[in-house]
C-alpha cells in the first residue's frame, strides 16, 4: 500500500440523499418541502422524497450539445425506510420529478387541443355537431395537460389536433376511438 492511499471509506447506506442538477429556470420554481418522485433507480416502484435544501448558488454546465447551460444543485430526501431501497447506493443514477405545484380540482385540456387565435390561447368545442371557437385562459402548462382558467366548463368537448380546415361553425363528425 502507498502512503497516503486511502484504505477505507466510511459512510452509511441508510442515510442518503439524492443532489439533483436543475436548470435555474427551473430550480426558480421549486420551494423546499416539495415532494417529489424518484424513478428508474433500479426498483420496482417510484421512491417518494422532498426537497431539503436549493443551493443559493449556480454553476455553469455544458450540455452535450456544447450549450452553456446555468445549473443549481437541489437536494432530496429519500421518504422510504432503508429496507425498501437496500439496492440504492453512492452516485447511483436516478430520474427525479419534483411535483413543482399541485391542486385538487383542475379544469385541464390536452396540449394538442391548443392554438394560437392573435394573441390568445383558443380551442375548438364540439356543440352539437358544429366546431365552436372559444378563446381561453390558460394558467399552469406541464408537458401534456394546459388549466383552463377561463372559457370551458367542465361537460364541454374539445376537439384535439385541430388543423386548418376547421373552423368556427363547421358541421363535424366524431371519430370512433380506436
Amino acid at each position: 500500500v502507498q502512503s497516503g492511499a486511502p484504505l477505507l471509506e466510511l459512510g452509511d447506506p441508510s442515510d442518503l440523499e439524492i443532489v439533483v442538477d436543475l436548470l435555474s429556470i427551473d430550480a426558480v420554481r421549486i420551494k423546499e418541502g416539495a415532494k417529489a418522485e424518484i424513478v428508474s433507480w433500479g426498483g420496482n416502484k417510484p421512491l417518494h422524497g422532498v426537497v431539503t435544501r436549493i443551493e443559493p448558488a449556480g454553476f455553469k454546465k455544458v450540455s452535450a450539445l456544447g450549450i452553456e447551460e446555468q445549473r443549481v444543485k437541489v437536494r432530496l430526501t429519500i421518504e422510504e425506510p432503508f429496507e425498501q431501497r437496500l439496492r440504492l447506493g453512492h452516485d447511483y443514477r436516478v430520474y427525479v420529478r419534483i411535483i413543482e405545484w399541485t391542486a385538487d380540482e383542475v379544469l385541464s385540456v390536452p396540449l394538442s387541443a391548443l392554438f394560437r387565435q392573435g394573441e390568445a390561447w383558443a380551442v375548438f368545442v364540439a356543440e352539437d355537431d358544429v366546431a365552436k371557437l372559444r378563446t381561453v385562459v390558460v394558467g399552469r402548462k406541464n408537458g401534456f395537460h394546459a388549466q383552463i382558467v377561463k372559457g370551458l366548463e367542465e361537460k364541454d368537448r374539445v376537439i384535439l389536433h385541430p388543423n386548418d380546415r376547421i373552423r368556427d361553425g363547421l358541421r363535424i363528425v366524431e371519430r370512433a376511438s380506436s
